[in-house]
């Protein structure tokens, strides 16, 4: 399915008022997993309260261990930090990467900003090498709004 073709599916989940706000992004995760080939972990952490650290609320794939990220710690971390995209081709080659699966090979984290403020952010896993492109970048951002719209 393409990035376009899934835009009006991800506005449907969102604009969905019979469901909780945890159900739209849990199907919301689901979606991107079973849509993307490459997508084999989605996730979206978030500011957990005053803390300076993040915490997993949704997710589609694999359990994790890491449900609280420290501001600074992993890629998921530093995002938290910079406010910026971060596409990582190859995790081996990061020093401050946290291995959730010995399988993922890429990772790709997008903050979610909502009034301005970075208050989480989705993340990507993948065992794919080096899949994630600008449009990965675009249509994550459009996730992201719409996401930002119902919190």
């Amino acid at each position: 399915m393409t990035f376009q073709e899934l835009r009006p599916k991800v506005q449907a989940i969102a604009t969905n008022p019979q469901e909780t706000t945890d159900n739209k992004l849990l199907q919301i995760c689901e979606l991107l997993k079973e849509a993307i080939a490459y997508y084999d972990w989605v996730g979206f952490y978030f500011k957990n309260g005053d803390k300076e650290e993040l915490k997993l609320r949704s997710y589609a794939g694999e359990e994790t261990d890491h449900t609280i990220i420290p501001f600074g710690k992993g890629i998921c971390g530093q995002v938290a930090v910079s406010n910026k995209n971060f596409v990582v081709p190859d995790v081996q080659a990061q020093d401050n990467y946290i291995a959730c699966s010995i399988s993922v090979k890429s990772e790709i984290v997008i903050p979610l900003f909502k009034n301005g403020e970075n208050i989480g952010q989705i993340d990507i896993d993948s065992e794919t090498p080096d899949p994630f492109t600008e449009e990965d970048e675009r249509f994550l951002e459009f996730v992201n709004q719409e996401v930002a719209k119902i919190l």
